[in-house]
């Protein structure tokens, strides 16, 4: 699958090789009808293995149940068609837990493999980064990190997640190894287990990190410092209410709350947990987000971004567990606050941060852990090809300046507001026009359409 032959023309290239691209691919091969040249460029050997499911570690699982993580649209079962083929106990016993996300990154790996062998389409893994994209005589030429380019007639766009520098004076001044990416999963489990810690960011990258040292037989303290101090709510068994979500799309983001608090209370007193509300929701994500105005997406994202994320994407209950118990034990303490500064002082880092009231935090801790989330904002994503794109009038920020500006099923608006119909983006470049833009649900049903789109 690995392609020497960067140089040739394609018909297709998906930039990017995580989650998102390989759906594309998957995709793009099944629905297919003539011969097709495709590249996937990614410079990691291994596809699949994006920041979601890069994890080799078995404490890493899914946020989901395995009966809703199906790749295929029109297949919904097939994930747990994957992990429990014909065994019917095994299917029943795996449907609602949360498995491993290793597992997932195989799954992708082996319905790829599989769409390769049937396709008329072939499938070439390049593995080099893409950093520029021009126009020369009505193709797309992809300049690539080695300095060599890449023809083709269409563009995916499928970079993923980037993670956010950490937002304190003196992070670069740190000595090396005292700040650890928590996505860096491996230099994580390689702290020592009496350290003493300081993770920034209270999200679902935090619960990886902590997931990790009590793997390892951590024992130091660990101190996590957020600004509002939420950390993510437990899934819990809940069938779907009888809400009406279609009544929520007229109302402003103040009356919405009130009837989604009313609604919730009205489900715990029926002996409903909150979590029904939530699943009740899920699907009409999308529409709730674009029947919101500018100035209410506005609000959201400066007032209620977090505390809606804590309830949205939620975690194992077996694990919410975990953490509470870290909690009360005393080695695990959540701060509110919000971060200031870090300051090597000897061996030591010391941690500044403030509280909403004005007090002053400090922490002494032996190492830093960034788990402060993704960078949405493409101006400071670091990622060559789409600054470059940017400035050359290729694409342009998406609503609230988030992602990339797209209509449709994915087809990037240009500086001057005109459809690209030949550059398709998806998943969280998304995330501005659509919100819900992330999750596999999502980028299962944008993948096909964007197929459908790239072939027609």
């Amino acid at each position: 699958m690995t392609s020497a032959n960067a140089g040739l023309a394609h018909d297709i290239a998906i930039v990017g090789g995580g989650a998102a691209g390989v759906l594309v691919a998957i995709q793009l091969l099944r629905q297919a009808r003539k011969p097709l040249r495709i590249a996937l460029l990614e410079p990691q050997p291994v596809l699949a293995q994006g920041v979601a499911y890069a994890t080799p570690y078995p404490e890493h699982v899914l946020n989901v149940p395995a009966q809703k993580m199906s790749a295929l649209p029109d297949q919904p079962d097939d994930f747990l068609d994957f992990v429990a083929a014909d065994d019917a106990d095994e299917r029943a016993r795996l449907a609602p837990a949360f498995l491993e996300r290793r597992r997932y990154g195989d799954y992708l790996r082996a319905r790829l493999a599989e769409a390769m062998v049937t396709s008329t389409a072939t499938l070439e893994h390049v593995q080099q980064s893409v950093v520029t994209l021009h126009r020369h005589a009505g193709r797309l030429h992809l300049g690539l990190q080695d300095g060599s380019s890449l023809e083709c007639a269409r563009v995916v766009l499928a970079v993923g997640n980037r993670p956010r520098p950490l937002p304190a004076r003196g992070a670069s001044s740190l000595a090396p190894g005292a700040l650890t990416g928590a996505w860096d999963f491996e230099a994580v489990r390689a702290i020592p287990q009496d350290a003493s810690l300081c993770i920034v960011g209270s999200g679902l990258s935090m619960v990886d990190a902590v997931l990790s040292f009590v793997a390892t037989g951590h024992r130091g303290r660990i101190q996590v410092l957020s600004r509002h101090g939420w950390w993510p709510q437990p899934h819990a068994a809940a069938a779907k209410l009888d809400f009406d979500a279609g009544q929520l799309m007229s109302l402003g983001l103040r009356a919405r709350l009130r009837v989604l608090r009313r609604a919730a209370r009205k489900a715990m007193a029926a002996g409903q947990p909150w979590q029904a509300l939530m699943e009740t929701l899920r699907p009409h994500g999308q529409a709730l987000w674009a029947s919101l105005s500018a100035a209410d997406q506005r609000r959201f994202l400066r007032h209620l971004v977090r505390l809606w994320d804590v309830h949205r994407h939620r975690i194992a209950s077996d694990v919410h567990a975990r953490m509470q118990t870290l909690i009360d034990s005393g080695q695990l303490r959540v701060h509110r606050g919000r971060l200031d500064a870090v300051m090597q002082s000897g061996r030591c880092v010391r941690v500044a941060a403030v509280t909403r009231a004005g007090k002053e935090l400090h922490f002494d801790v032996d190492h830093v852990i960034n788990a402060t989330g993704v960078e949405l904002r493409v101006p400071t994503m670091r990622n060559a090809l789409l600054t470059q794109m940017l400035g050359d009038g290729l694409l342009q920020p998406g609503p609230h300046g988030i992602g990339v500006a797209t209509v449709g099923d994915g087809q990037v608006l240009d500086a001057h507001g005109q459809v690209q119909d030949d550059v398709v983006a998806l998943g969280s470049l998304r995330v501005g026009d659509l919100w819900e833009s992330t999750a596999i649900p999502e980028l299962r049903g944008q993948a096909e359409h964007a197929a459908r789109v790239l072939l027609a």
